[in-house]
């Protein structure tokens, strides 16, 4: 064979594979590129996720109980405090002086009763020597009738005596009157003493008032104002002034909003890891403890309840999470008003049989099972039929081998508990099925039947369903 004949067959035969290899390329281009993934076995956790802040369980604004300035304050932010410990005083002279003046009331009517007690003695006294007289009296009166009856005295001494005890008698119920009289002012002033000591209670309270103390151990969290400050007490819709801010920092919780959508899933009891952005790495454990019943606006943070516009926006749900008590948590490092997140467990799963959520699809099955027996093309009669409203249903493509092709097939699933990233299936897969989880662009227009390939250019996670 000559050289220009070897030429020609080479040049040919260099053609035929050129085509050859342009066909199957061409057909390969045209087969679908999936990212599969496969039906596994782990724990599953579900969390719901709510930011807010950290605050003690509880916590209250001293304000101020009393009129003046502010001659002393002897806290500031940031100390800790004992139960009854002095926070604060304001001006006293006024109340003082009150006081003062009572007190000397009060010492002069305990004198004018002692006063009132030795009359009521001297008047018992004179009352014992008016009724010796008019015994005497008597006496002179029934010894004088009886010598003037027997005619031994005259009229005259006779009448005297019946004079004289006349006057005894009235000079007795003189001084058993003034008796009376001594008893009743007595009386009177001890219901003045009365009177006086339960005034003198209202000023000692006054006084008292510009006195603040701390009403359980607790810790300063915000002093607003400065000794000189003149302070006001709040008065109707008028609010007074605030001298202070003391929490309880022995129970702290994380109060934090939840979205409407997942306070369904809350529950009292329910754990929680909570981290604080101040405190980047660290974790505090701690439980449900409130879950509110008014929802919130998400833009003002009113109760609807309290809301006066029809404006319908998003909403949130408060919850509380009491951080528990151990000795990795280390509370004493957290302060009010910390921003903080709390991911709440609201169910685990162990050993569950769970998928990608991303790989969840919903598609009409009789559609998919016409697709999947004619190869993925939907016959002119299905095609009619199936312009009807649809009955999707919840489910995957899984994997198979048809004739030595890879084909998906769309497969009805139950599922369960959902995951960051993951849904439990409950059933309609066995473990170690594969199925296509992306991406997304294919999945929205994926039928069963297709004939795919496996795509193993990496890819990122894409949670959203079609």
């Amino acid at each position: 064979m000559s050289a220009k004949r070897i030429i020609i067959l080479v040049v040919i035969l260099l053609v035929l594979g050129g085509v050859a290899a342009g066909v199957i390329l061409h057909r390969q281009a045209q087969i679908t590129k999936v990212v599969t993934g496969k039906a596994v076995r782990e724990d599953l956790v579900a969390s719901v996720s709510g930011t807010g802040q950290i605050k003690p369980k509880t916590y209250v604004n001293i304000g101020a109980t009393s009129f003046g300035r502010i001659t002393h304050l002897y806290v500031k932010e940031g100390d800790h405090v004992k139960q009854g410990a002095i926070l604060a005083r304001v001006e006293s002279v006024q109340p003082e002086a009150t006081v003062d003046a009572q007190q000397a009331a009060i010492a002069s009517s305990k004198t004018d009763i002692s006063s009132y007690i030795a009359a009521e003695k001297t008047a018992e006294a004179n009352i014992d020597q008016a009724k010796a007289d008019l015994e005497q009296k008597k006496l002179d009166f029934d010894r004088a009738q009886a010598l003037y009856k027997d005619q031994l005295i005259a009229m005259q001494d006779f009448d005297a005596k019946q004079a004289a005890l006349d006057v005894s008698s009235a000079t007795l119920a003189q001084r058993i009157a003034a008796l009376d009289q001594a008893k009743a002012q007595t009386a009177s002033q001890r219901a003045h003493l009365v009177q006086a000591e339960a005034s003198q209670r209202a000023n000692f309270d006054a006084l008292d008032k510009t006195i603040s103390r701390a009403p359980f151990d607790g810790l300063v969290t915000n002093v607003p104002v400065r000794e000189g400050e003149t302070v006001v007490v709040g008065i109707q819709n008028a609010e007074g002034s605030t001298l202070m801010t003391l929490a309880d920092m022995s129970v702290i919780t994380a109060e934090v909003k939840v979205d409407e959508t997942d306070i369904v899933n809350i529950a009292l009891g329910q754990t929680a890891d909570v981290t604080v952005d101040a405190l980047p790495g660290r974790t505090f454990k701690g439980h449900v403890t409130e879950v509110g019943d008014q929802a919130l606006l998400r833009t003002t943070g009113i109760a609807t309840s309290q809301s006066t516009t029809g404006t319908e926006e998003a909403k949130d749900f408060k919850v509380v999470v009491t951080l528990d008590q151990t000795p990795d948590n280390h509370l004493d490092e957290l302060r009010p008003g910390l921003s903080t997140t709390a991911r709440i467990t609201v169910a685990q799963r162990p050993n569950a049989l769970t998928i990608p959520i991303q790989a969840l699809v919903q598609r009409d099955p009789a559609v998919e099972k016409t697709l999947a027996q004619n190869g993925g093309k939907l016959p002119q009669t299905a095609a009619t039929s199936a312009s009807t409203k649809p009955e999707l249903d919840q489910g995957v493509y899984i994997l198979e081998t048809v004739n030595g092709k890879l084909r998906v097939n769309f497969v009805p699933v139950t599922t369960g508990v959902t995951g960051a990233t993951d849904i439990e299936v409950l059933s309609g897969l066995n473990q170690g099925d594969e199925i296509v989880i992306g991406r997304y662009q294919i999945l929205r227009a994926l039928k069963s039947g297709t004939i795919v390939k496996r795509d193993t250019t990496p890819v990122t996670t894409d949670t959203t369903s079609s």
